[in-house]
């Protein structure tokens, strides 16, 4: 009992000295869910300001498409800077209409044919790139709680084998090896909680912003339809 009394007092119960006296397999757990959790929220934050710059840009290519602005001086007013989103979207559809009209094209029904297809790989192109990396929070999300959970079971693991290794019951000898299991599985719920709140948000605000280039598309696309009509 003396002995466990010495020994008690010189374990550290600070979150540095739970993982500096934690086993090798619960230190890898620690910093595997360490770095998701930092590359999770890298993402959140990369993700945020894109979305943000990217409805503001949408915003403003409606306020230019709709205020009675040419097709031609906004195609080339979007050609020359790098666009995106909806301007994306306007630029593919007009080089094709641009394209089939240099080439004579003869058939109206092809014609309309092809830029729905042009507008459709856009559309999946810009989806692409408004839902790249949300991945990687649903699965820290889904699976952070388990690894941190195998952290702790390896922990407690070793919380048994040192009461046997010490034959004593006592909690002095487990303490800290029960200590550091649960901290395995704080982490894990510290990484997981913001990435399955992040991915449902972010989530949700690209398919707001997916919707409003399918609805931009269908309306271009009956816009160019008309004309093809009155060309006809």
């Amino acid at each position: 009992m003396d002995a466990v009394g010495a020994v008690a007092p010189h374990v550290d119960f600070s979150i540095w000295g739970l993982f500096w006296s934690a086993d090798w397999v619960v230190k890898s757990v620690m910093l595997g869910l360490l770095g998701a959790s930092i590359w999770c929220w890298a993402i959140i934050i990369d993700k945020s300001l894109h979305y943000r710059r990217a409805a503001s840009e949408m915003n403003r290519f409606e306020r230019q498409f709709w205020s009675g602005q040419s097709l031609e001086e906004l195609y080339q007013a979007q050609s020359e800077r790098t666009s995106g989103g909806l301007g994306a979207v306007f630029v593919a559809a007009m080089k094709e209409w641009k394209r089939s009209h240099e080439q004579n094209a003869s058939s109206y029904v092809g014609m309309q044919q092809r830029l729905d297809k042009v507008l459709d790989v856009a559309i999946a192109r810009e989806s692409e790139n408004l839902e790249k990396r949300l991945t990687f929070l649903a699965t820290v999300g889904s699976a952070g709680p388990f690894i941190g959970l195998f952290g702790t079971v390896w922990g407690i693991m070793n919380a048994f084998t040192a009461i046997a290794a010490s034959s004593s019951t006592n909690l002095a000898v487990v303490a800290a090896p029960i200590a550091e299991a649960l901290f395995a599985t704080a982490i894990g719920l510290v990484a997981a909680i913001p990435a399955v709140i992040a991915y449902n948000k972010l989530s949700s605000d690209a398919g707001k912003m997916i919707g409003r280039l399918e609805g931009f598309a269908d309306e271009f696309s009956t816009i160019l339809s008309r004309q093809l009509e009155g060309s006809g």
